[in-house]
């Protein structure tokens, strides 16, 4: 006789009235919105988008929602299973109810963005406010300044929705303009300011977008980049864009706000003595890794007096890089001795052009974040109108920097989880389920002690109730 053995055991499944919780993983963000004293903010901010006599308030239909899109929901039916865990989620508005929330949002766009953005922004400075010397505000100097990273992006739809356009993807959905804020190398990830949704036939290098989104961005920054007459203090902040910001318009708009600059720039066609002179890498210096490491087979120089700049701001300098072609790559009128070469423009008051180099280079981590934020909520936009989907881009953009400023203010700087990305916090922390029971008249949730990420759960849990201990009013208490 012959024993078949599956890949799995065969468990019959059945049905239980016992209090099981999943993604009990979430209440450290439950506990975390708690201790901001959320609800009241939002009420103070947005009350005025629900009647006067509504059972559900804002702060906790935002929370609701905000709380589903980090688990991974991509509709606001998923809020289904919060409502399942009413004594952990607390009352759970229906389906009709955020329906008829959002009506209102989108017959008001202006007055949402501005009331989300100013309660946003509250948080954000209470949050930075308690990071302490690990606030990116406290660490951006005029030499290592805070970057603000500027792109657009496409999202795709598959229905005829509200300032839906053709791409030119040769898709259909929207474009929208996204700044965020980089906390650099070794310190985790960065979060996002602004999310401004654009048609999808609008042009990424769009000065008057670039101008509109930064404004927004500025605006997010809590008062440690303000002096005390309110005036931008430029010099602490650096802002980076791909080639689509290298327009001149938006450039002088940096240098008359007293920002720094780093900008991909698309190189002109030019003579054949400038082509001879690049190929010279005896003038050259080698590049450098993300680690600072030095690289042989790449490098940058300083191409401001050879090249020249015409009609940008002044101290606006040049820097190219040179390195190998990758494999397929198609050679241009530049890459005449194998290498692919590509510029930046810089206003930064630095002049080491491999450090500069890499600075600039590490742009690409802000596609990380866009991903993310696709996976928080804006890669799926729900609803029809233009204004209800611009709603629900803000509250993927809270979903995401809920998770960032948890890294950021909790947990301590040296802890592996301060670099996670929204997806791996769900499958590590979020879905880890439970049971709720009590003891001594107080609710508990169980979690299984083998669990890999129980510990991490327990941290996060009590240093957000020493944290909350700092907030008795509202301010934070040293």
């Amino acid at each position: 006789m012959n024993n078949h053995t599956g890949l799995y055991p065969q468990l019959p499944t059945v049905t239980t009235s016992q209090n099981l919780v999943s993604h009990a993983g979430l209440s450290t963000l439950t506990s975390l919105l708690n201790s901001l004293g959320f609800r009241q903010l939002a009420e103070d901010r947005l009350g005025q988008f629900v009647p006067a006599t509504a059972t559900h308030r804002p702060g906790k239909m935002i929370s609701d929602l905000v709380l589903t899109l980090a688990a991974g929901g991509e509709h606001v039916t998923d809020t289904d299973q919060l409502r399942l865990a009413q004594s952990v989620f607390g009352p759970v508005a229906s389906e009709s109810t955020f329906s008829r929330f959002f009506t209102r949002l989108a017959a008001h766009p202006g007055a949402f963005d501005y009331a989300f953005a100013t309660m946003q922004r509250e948080v954000r400075s209470r949050l930075w406010a308690a990071a302490g010397r690990r606030s990116p505000a406290v660490r951006a100097t005029r030499a290592n300044p805070l970057i603000l990273d500027i792109d657009a992006s496409l999202v795709h739809v598959h229905s005829d929705k509200e300032g839906a356009k053709g791409t030119y993807k040769r898709g259909y959905g929207f474009a929208p303009m996204i700044a965020m804020a980089d906390y650099g190398q070794g310190h985790g990830t960065g979060e996002v300011l602004a999310v401004r949704m654009r048609p999808g036939n609008k042009g990424a290098n769009s000065a008057a977008d670039h101008i509109s989104i930064l404004a927004e961005a500025l605006a997010q920054l809590p008062d440690d980049f303000y002096d005390q007459d309110g005036c931008l203090i430029g010099e602490k902040i650096l802002v980076r864009t791909d080639s689509a910001g290298a327009s001149r318009e938006f450039l002088h708009l940096l240098h008359a706000l007293g920002l720094q600059f780093s900008t991909s720039y698309a190189l002109p066609v030019i003579n054949e003595r400038f082509i001879g002179w690049i190929n010279e890498k005896k003038y050259w210096e080698p590049a450098l890794t993300a680690n600072g490491q030095q690289r042989e087979d790449a490098w940058v120089i300083d191409a401001t007096k050879i090249l020249g700049l015409k009609g940008y701001p002044p101290s606006t300098r040049i820097y190219l890089r040179a390195e190998p072609l990758h494999p397929g790559a198609k050679a241009s009128l530049f890459d005449t001795d194998g290498n692919r070469v590509t510029a930046f423009l810089t206003n930064a008051p630095r002049f080491d052009p491999a450090f500069l180099d890499v600075r600039h280079r590490a742009r690409g981590r802000c596609e990380n974040r866009i991903k993310s934020l696709k996976a928080a909520g804006l890669g799926k936009l729900p609803f029809f109108a233009f204004g209800a989907n611009q709603a629900w881009a803000n509250l993927a953009m809270f979903a995401l920097n809920l998770v960032t400023w948890l890294q950021l203010a909790v947990l301590p700087a040296e802890h592996a989880t301060v670099s996670w990305d929204l997806k791996r916090w769900r499958y590590r922390v979020w879905a880890l389920a439970g049971k709720l029971v009590t003891g001594s008249r107080r609710p508990r949730i169980l979690v299984n002690q083998d669990a890999p990420e129980a510990g991490l759960v327990l941290l996060l849990q009590e240093r957000i109730s020493r944290l909350a201990g700092r907030w008795p009013d509202g301010h934070l208490a040293a």
